[in-house]
């Protein structure tokens, strides 16, 4: 992928919306690791999953600042709900004031901890959810949700190709590639779903339960 390329891309799609535009630039002018953020194209990409998949309750494990959760909702219908987990409290003001300055301030619900604690405690049941957190532990997360997904949900895994990492055969392994080949070793045989890996930005892998 190009800049050209990429710049042609992003000039024949939607627009991302003047309220993503500034949670962008403003996340790139002041938190470490803007890239975290999923950006234009992987918004609307999301946006147009929840507009085909039409869930009720979204669950994003990895808020960062903001971006993708309100790229989810956007696409979602009026009575439609999205909780999402940030463990980094030092994020909360920040997520808080783009989320409150939101038309869909209502349903979005923000919980700070680590989802591997929050996620059994909501006891709720959700019909789409996105992973975007700590890489190392993309198994647990996925085996902690995955009974709360509805039989027909989906899991959307995000930096699933690792900047190419996933392929540096006989390079020693950090945490990170390691537990994002676990997690997608796990998922290629596991019986219970059907999967894709699509080569978009770092690699998205869409999980359909069966």
């Amino acid at each position: 992928m190009t800049e050209e390329l990429e710049d042609y891309i992003l000039s024949h799609i939607d627009k991302e919306g003047e309220a993503l535009a500034r949670l962008d630039r403003e996340t790139h002018l002041y938190h470490l690791r803007p890239r975290m953020c999923s950006g234009h194209l992987q918004g609307r990409l999301l946006k147009m999953f929840v507009r085909m998949i039409r869930p009720k309750r979204v669950l994003e494990l990895g808020t960062f600042t903001g971006y993708s959760a309100l790229s989810l909702i956007e696409g979602m219908d009026a009575d439609g709900e999205l909780h999402t987990i940030e463990i980094d409290d030092e994020l909360e003001d920040f997520i808080r004031s783009h989320f409150e300055a939101s038309p869909y301030s209502e349903r979005l619900h923000l919980h700070i901890g680590d989802a591997c604690d929050i996620v059994p405690r909501l006891g709720m049941r959700f019909d789409l959810v996105f992973i975007d957190a700590n890489k190392r532990h993309y198994l647990d997360y996925y085996n902690i949700v995955f009974d709360f997904v509805e039989p027909g949900g989906f899991i959307i895994v995000d930096n699933t190709l690792w900047d190419g990492k996933v392929v540096d055969w006989g390079k020693k392994l950090d945490a990170q590639t390691d537990g994002i080949l676990k997690f997608n070793d796990f998922v290629s045989s596991d019986s219970r779903v059907e999967r894709v890996i699509l080569p978009i930005r770092d690699g998205l892998t869409i999980v359909h339960k069966l």
